[in-house]
């Protein structure tokens, strides 16, 4: 069956392709949180479409992303960095590639699979306010990035409490002293 050229604007539909809308978006839907291998089980049993693991991958590799924006003044980010495991042939060994990811609070989040620059710019791209807090847990790749970030006078940079609690334990003194930082009784300085 074939639908015309204005029946397929009304409906929303691509031309020269056979997929809805609605399939299109499950299926970029459940890529992202799983395997292509598992995605094309799923969606199969969620539609009764057979959909397989290459189209799947093909899918969203066409697909356009746009990234996200934000129309207010951020004033606070976050930025961490994680691992991701990448899928290996039965007995190899697994391999692990580093991702970023940047928490525009109150705004948006993206994440960033070994492009750092394209962190930056993105969030240079973003209305910041001034001053912009900049949360992070300590690492030298996160501060790195937030010094491409605005300018040094915007930036008020904080180490997440976790990872301070972490460095004054490693610094050293009393039990009691440290025991009151994290009670807030005192002060860490």
């Amino acid at each position: 069956m074939s639908i015309s050229e204005q029946q397929g604007q009304q409906l929303g539909l691509k031309a020269r392709t056979q997929w809805s809308p609605q399939l299109e978006k499950c299926c970029l839907l459940v890529s992202a949180n799983e395997s292509y291998e598992d995605t094309a089980r799923d969606i199969a049993v969620l539609t009764g479409i057979s959909v397989s693991k290459s189209t799947q991958q093909r899918l969203v590799h066409r697909h356009d992303f746009p990234p996200e924006a934000v129309d207010f003044g951020v004033k606070e980010m976050s930025i961490d960095g994680g691992k991701v495991r990448l899928r290996t042939p039965k007995g190899q060994r697994s391999a692990w590639r580093d991702y970023k990811a940047v928490n525009l609070h109150q705004g948006c989040v993206a994440a960033f699979f070994r492009a750092n620059d394209a962190l930056v710019e993105w969030v240079n791209q973003q209305p910041l306010a001034s001053p912009v807090v900049c949360l992070g847990d300590g690492h030298d790749g996160i501060w790195n990035l937030f010094a491409q970030i605005a300018p040094p006078v915007q930036r008020l940079e904080i180490l997440d409490w976790y990872h301070l609690m972490e460095n004054l334990g490693q610094v050293g003194g009393s039990q009691h002293r440290l025991d009151a930082v994290e009670t807030g009784s005192m002060s860490p300085l």
